[in-house]
């Protein structure tokens, strides 16, 4: 088995560090703050790297086929363009929403977004669809988190941290539909709370542990085969990343949000997985 190695990528004590996305046509991954609105992006194995947003709250974000990146606020969508100008385009989601959380795109460029509720009953998940319009696929959870696709682009992973659950779904490419939701993992308490998710070309569910400083890797058949132990307790997403798509990137939580702090904030690197992950899928709204 190939040698893992962990290397602190950029510290910027990110107060909840998520949403790591791989963008290959600039051969950088780009993260978020998101209690502190930042967003950051790093060169791959390099040095460089910079926060070039600062914002009001972003739950998560896709990249868009124009270049632009889709920004899912508290309870609306934004577009920031590369000159850096942001426009609003959709608002009023849900009232019973605190804001929104992780967020996917799928191969028809809609995007899947989870919320966090005013409640543990009131959050859920959304479809928005590439017109702008969206609909409510399942509630009651209080907090949706990490999604990905199966290799085979049938089934879709989804996240409730609520429960500490994660569920797989048969999915509908034509029409964006999520059908036959089932569980595929329960997490014990000592584990701590599944987060961020993603999926590797061999079917395997990389998932984080919030509370519980790790990365779990599970087979399809929702066995443990490995565990990755970071030095922060706060573990909050994966992406991989580099030219071949097998250095995972892993965001944590539990910065200060200023220049001073310990290690929790920071985003890392793994390398020596022996593994590759999928690409990720562009979103196509209103473009």
């Amino acid at each position: 088995m190939p040698t893992r190695v962990i290397e602190a990528v950029a510290n910027y004590h990110c107060v909840t560090g998520e949403n790591p996305l791989w963008r290959a046509s600039e051969s950088r991954i780009y993260w978020e703050d998101i209690e502190t609105g930042r967003l950051f992006r790093a060169q791959h194995l390099a040095a460089e790297h910079e926060c070039f947003y600062r914002g009001g709250r972003v739950g998560g974000f896709t990249f868009q086929t124009d270049g632009s990146l889709l920004l899912f606020e508290e309870d609306r969508i934004a577009r920031l363009g590369a000159d850096g100008e942001r426009r609003e385009l959709k608002s009023g989601f849900d009232p019973a929403m605190q804001r929104f959380n992780d967020v996917i795109a799928d191969p028809e460029g809609r995007v899947f977004a989870g919320t966090i509720g005013s409640s543990d009953q009131n959050g859920g998940l959304f479809c928005v669809e590439r017109d702008g319009s969206a609909r409510l696929l399942w509630r009651g959870t209080g907090c949706a988190n990490g999604m990905a696709f199966t290799p085979d682009g049938r089934g879709f992973y989804w996240t409730c941290s609520t429960t500490r659950r994660i569920y797989l779904a048969d999915y509908d490419r034509a029409t964006g539909a999520l059908s036959d939701r089932r569980l595929f993992y329960a997490a014990p308490e000592a584990e701590g709370t599944p987060d961020g998710l993603t999926v590797d070309r061999q079917g395997h569910v990389w998932t984080t542990r919030w509370d519980g400083s790790a990365v779990y890797r599970l087979s399809p058949q929702a066995e443990i085969v490995e565990r990755i132990e970071l030095p922060v307790a706060k573990v909050s997403s994966i992406a991989f990343g580099g030219p071949e798509l097998d250095v995972a990137y892993v965001t944590t939580a539990g910065g200060t949000g200023t220049a001073e702090g310990g290690p929790e904030g920071t985003l890392y690197r793994i390398t020596g997985l022996g593994v590759q992950g999928q690409p990720e899928h562009l979103s196509r709204v209103l473009v």
